[in-house]
């Protein structure tokens, strides 16, 4: 994915300056910045709840316009927000295939739910990820932070992401799911998976992450891979 010349403003607040980003893939990339820095309005603009006021996207080497989180799913772009958008009431087969859910049949805007393939892919997706849940019919709200985070994760690879972006994701987590968290962020690589990991804390991130990239005030401030900056270089950044 690559962002040339990004450009947001919002009531007068320019949030994002002029940014151009490059996300390779099989790369987790850190997303650091204070509040405002316009970390939050990147990824909007890049999961398709905001669009940029100017400035291109490209995807796969070709121009995109991504006008909503379904476009952004589409091509392969999925987000995983601190405060989960899992329906808690639901299954976790069903919060798996949430907005994509297979069909026995259809007429018109009307369809049959395929419950066993539901049940059936969302055992293996939770296995691919080595989580230990005891059902597939077992609800979302039952389930721990961490094994919340990890479900997310286990959707996004399910559905072939390119680019999965997490936004805070080991916030208000244990540190046994903290760890398993940033274990899930560590294995993106070998899922041919692209990584945009958003915390406050660097040493996550320095474990975590293959580059880190600054923001601060609407703007790219530094672009470096993790072993060329030290942690005080990017705190000085900050």
């Amino acid at each position: 994915m690559r962002c040339v010349g990004l450009q947001k403003w919002y009531s007068g607040v320019h949030a994002l300056r002029d940014v151009t980003l490059d996300v390779h893939s099989r790369q987790v990339i850190g997303l650091l910045g204070d509040n405002g820095a316009g970390k939050s309005t990147l990824i909007k603009i890049l999961s398709g709840a905001h669009t940029p006021d100017s400035g291109e996207l490209e995807f796969l080497g070709a121009p995109v316009r991504i006008r909503s989180p379904k476009d952004a799913m589409r091509l392969g772009i999925e987000t995983i927000h601190q405060y989960n958008s899992m329906v808690p009431s639901m299954s976790i087969a069903r919060n798996i295939f949430l907005g994509r859910e297979p069909l026995k049949w259809r007429v018109g805007t009307f369809g049959w739910l395929d419950r066993a393939r539901m049940e059936r892919e969302a055992v293996s997706a939770i296995a691919n990820v080595d989580l230990h849940l005891r059902s597939p019919n077992a609800l979302v709200g039952e389930l721990s932070g961490g094994q919340r985070q990890g479900v997310a994760i286990a959707r996004a690879m399910h559905f072939k992401t390119k680019v999965l972006i997490l936004d805070e994701p080991t916030n208000h987590l244990s540190v046994r799911e903290t760890n398993k968290v940033i274990d899930f962020v560590k294995g993106l690589p070998k899922q041919n998976m692209a990584g945009i990991f958003i915390s406050h804390n660097l040493h996550h991130v320095f474990e975590t992450c293959d580059r880190i990239v600054v923001m601060s005030r609407g703007n790219i401030v530094g672009d470096q891979p993790v072993g060329s900056i030290t942690m005080k270089e990017v705190q000085d950044l900050l």
